[in-house]
């Protein structure tokens, strides 16, 4: 199997998953006692956090950019970062490489795609969900992107640096999430997109009445299926 390096802590908690879900497509492709090679450096999200609400992001995309070519100087074979948002970040972090750079936003469109949906719902942070990054690269994958309303998108973003960043997981946010969800779905969305990498912690399949795309589930998927080979 090839190593695979992740850039993690943004937050611990989604690192967290990401690390179960690689290691159960292993075990579930490979069998017996396979597990998956990585290496991962977790961030201090607290720092990560303020360059981003601060617009540190030439800052912020060297520091990424510097821990991916540790990665691959380490012995990793390819890169992901564990995390929608600083995404945001990736042509930067790709121009310092020469191994691949998994993506989770293609990894999410193809999947989507071949679903046969195309008009999605897309829930994240502030900047995941109001800014051209990510959606233009859904919109690559010939998606039409639908967002909540202002209000909703303030709600979702607060829920998960609030709660969600920190473990905490209420029957409150979650059925604020479920009237965000069936909003997006009386607005056209087909499906929906859990486009940060806590929300798999707060909702799911049950919560909506169309389907959910977990790009955490997605993300680690893609990785474990390169490690393969």
């Amino acid at each position: 199997m090839q190593t695979i390096g992740l850039i993690g802590g943004m937050s611990w908690e989604s690192t967290a998953l990401y690390y179960k879900l690689i290691n159960e497509r292993i075990r579930d492709r490979m069998g017996k006692l396979h597990s998956a090679p990585l290496l991962i450096y977790s961030y201090d999200f607290q720092e990560i956090k303020e360059m981003q609400y601060a617009g540190r992001w030439t800052e912020a995309a060297a520091s990424l950019a510097e821990i991916a070519q540790r990665l691959e100087s380490a012995g990793a074979c390819a890169i992901v970062l564990c995390t929608n948002t600083m995404h945001k970040l990736a042509p930067d972090i790709v121009s310092k490489l020469t191994i691949p750079f998994i993506h989770i936003g293609d990894a999410t469109a193809e999947r989507i795609r071949a679903r046969g949906y195309r008009r999605v719902g897309l829930l994240g942070t502030i900047f995941t969900m109001e800014e051209d990054f990510y959606i233009d690269r859904l919109r690559a994958h010939d998606l039409d992107v639908r967002i909540p309303t202002a209000d909703e998108r303030a709600d979702v973003n607060r829920i998960i640096y609030d709660e969600l960043c920190l473990g905490i997981v209420t029957e409150a946010s979650r059925r604020r999430y479920q009237g965000v969800m069936a909003a997006l779905v009386g607005r056209g969305a087909e499906c929906i997109i859990l486009g940060c990498t806590e929300i798999t912690m707060l909702v799911g399949a049950a919560d909506t009445s169309v389907e959910t795309f977990d790009t955490t589930a997605i993300h680690a998927e893609a990785a474990a299926d390169f490690a393969i080979g």
